[in-house]
């Protein structure tokens, strides 16, 4: 499994128009967390962020918000944001522009939410200029933890956070079984470390 930990510059001038970082200069980081609802995974992610009152963005997927109700009612309780991760976590290169967008409809009907992650990353420059014309926001990332990578340990997810954020950094993380051990370990160090050192984490707006 081949993957870029900081997505690297050349990649960022092709998908100009997406959104890699948040354009600012203080102590803020954006934690965002893939793929929920999960009935194990979010709500420990909740209580984690509570203690250190930082915010983060959630990018659901539909089928788990219809799944979950009251789990995606908490994350916009508790002051976070959600996007749009398609209903079904579809890869944008795998299907038709038709059969992705009409997902994307799909889960827009319970996450009203003007941002959207594409699922795996994956999608077209013919997509991202339909969404954007429809006043969507597509946020990327500018680090990934690999809470998701078998081949790695919950210590080099960590690594992958710490050694890569700065200012602005929209970090990925998932809130889904198969990437739960592993985050649940980098999660705490990782709030723990940037508060140390007087970042707050803030939702996408």
């Amino acid at each position: 499994m081949f993957y870029f930990v900081k997505t690297p510059g050349f990649l960022k001038k092709i998908f100009a128009s997406c959104i890699w970082n948040m354009p600012v200069e203080e102590k803020k980081i954006y934690l965002t967390f893939d793929d929920g609802p999960h009935p194990t995974a979010t709500p420990f992610v909740l209580d984690e962020l509570k203690k250190y009152n930082a915010k983060a963005t959630f990018f659901c997927i539909g089928k788990n918000v219809e799944t979950h109700p009251q789990l995606y009612k908490r994350i916009l309780n508790e002051g976070h944001r959600t996007g749009n991760h398609t209903q079904n976590h579809l890869n944008g290169w795998k299907v038709s522009d038709e059969n992705y967008f009409d997902d994307i409809k799909d889960a827009a009907k319970i996450i009203d939410s003007n941002l959207f992650r594409p699922p795996y990353g994956r999608i077209s420059q013919f997509q991202i200029a339909a969404l954007i014309k429809q006043n969507i926001k597509i946020i990327m990332w500018d680090v990934l933890s690999g809470d998701f990578d078998e081949k790695i340990s919950a210590e080099t997810c960590t690594s992958n956070v710490i050694k890569h954020a700065a200012n602005g950094s929209i970090i990925v993380f998932h809130d889904s079984e198969k990437a739960l051990e592993k985050m649940k370990v980098s999660l705490r160090e990782t709030l723990n470390y940037f508060s140390r050192f007087g970042y707050s984490f803030e939702v996408i707006y």
